[in-house]
């Protein structure tokens, strides 16, 4: 069965389910355009096919998908070509897609999941983890904002959303449970059980009965208070303030004070207000205000040195412009949300 994408991403189907495999698993399954493409035509040619009772995605190797593939971004630039703003177009409307799918989309994360992998994944019906996931969206560590999505996600999470887009911190299966990213747990063990009781069913429900295993969250009540406490405050600054005010004698303030330090200062008050913003809007609502926020940050500084930083020349000493939030204008963070005209994605 051949929707595209090469050698990169496998598509079957096996008794009732449609079934993809991420394989690329040197690159950790990072998205390519050309899978983000053929991913959309499997969807499209499934949706309409009675005999495909529900979509199964998986990826091969130690993660389900890091990311997106954005050095093709970063040679771009270098290269004094055109930014390709046409891979996150498809990519955005492929996630609004997959929140609206008609049938069952289940998400099998044995391994890292972080950016676009969570794009493909947590906007699906059946979010189920192993004990080996890690989740994260740590967009602000490259200059970048949570995207694929993100601001439809994490606003429904509270404040424990907004610490999440701002610090880009990695959490477990247990945390990503008990917080609702996930919707189940399962052992890796009982990953080819679940596999073989999924293809063989119309409900993803039925064939979890026996193999669900609620894993408890890794982090403890303390630091949930925590993170409440600080990250629920009405503004960046006040976040901020709160945490230095309480890093002299508290080690999670202390070293998530150190985080955020350490994150672009535009990118966490650009997905500040995004987060804020996106209570509020539809998942079609949210994928428009994120691609005029992408437009801006492939036209500005921060991600590409977040990417020469941490990618390119591994030195992870990124020089943020500008360098801290007490240099931010909140004009520039307005004109990262200000329509495109002619160029809106116009879901």
């Amino acid at each position: 069965m051949d929707f595209g994408g090469g050698d990169d991403i496998r598509f079957e189907r096996i008794g009732r389910a449609g079934v993809v495999t991420l394989t690329r698993p040197k690159a950790l399954n990072a998205l390519s355009h050309d899978m983000v493409r053929a991913l959309a035509r499997a969807l499209d040619a499934w949706e309409g096919d009675d005999a495909v009772a529900l979509v199964l995605v998986k990826g091969e190797g130690r993660a389900f998908c890091a990311g997106g593939d954005i050095m093709q971004v970063y040679e771009a630039r270098r290269a004094g070509a055109e930014p390709p703003a046409g891979f996150f177009s498809d990519e955005y409307r492929m996630n609004a897609r997959i929140e609206r799918y008609r049938k069952p989309y289940v998400a099998l994360i044995d391994g890292i999941v972080m950016g676009g992998g969570v794009g493909i994944s947590f906007h699906g019906s059946h979010r189920i983890l192993t004990q080996n996931a890690q989740f994260a969206m740590p967009e602000v560590g490259i200059g970048f904002f949570p995207d694929v999505g993100g601001s439809h996600i994490l606003p429904r999470l509270g404040s424990y959303g907004m610490y999440l887009a701002l610090t880009g911190n990695r959490i477990g299966a247990g945390d990503a449970l008990g917080c609702g990213l996930a919707t189940h747990t399962v052992q890796a063990d009982d990953l080819d059980a679940l596999v073989a009781a999924l293809t063989s069913t119309d409900s993803p429900d039925e064939a979890l009965r026996g193999l669900f295993k609620p894993l408890p969250p890794e982090t403890d009540k303390v630091a949930l208070s925590a993170i409440d406490r600080h990250f629920s405050l009405p503004s960046l600054e006040a976040i901020v303030h709160s945490l230095r005010a309480a890093a002299q004698g508290d080690d999670f303030a202390a070293r998530t004070l150190a985080t955020l330090e350490s994150r672009s200062p535009t990118s966490m008050a650009v997905a500040f207000r995004q987060i804020g913003a996106g209570r509020a809007l539809t998942m079609a609502e949210c994928m428009n205000m994120e691609f005029r926020i992408l437009n801006r940050m492939l036209a500005g500084h921060d991600f590409y040195e977040g990417i020469r930083a941490v990618l390119v020349d591994k030195d992870r000493q990124p020089k943020w412009r500008p360098a801290g939030l007490d240099a931010i204008d909140p004009a520039m963070i307005d004109a990262y949300f200000a329509p495109l005209g002619e160029r809106e994605l116009g879901l």
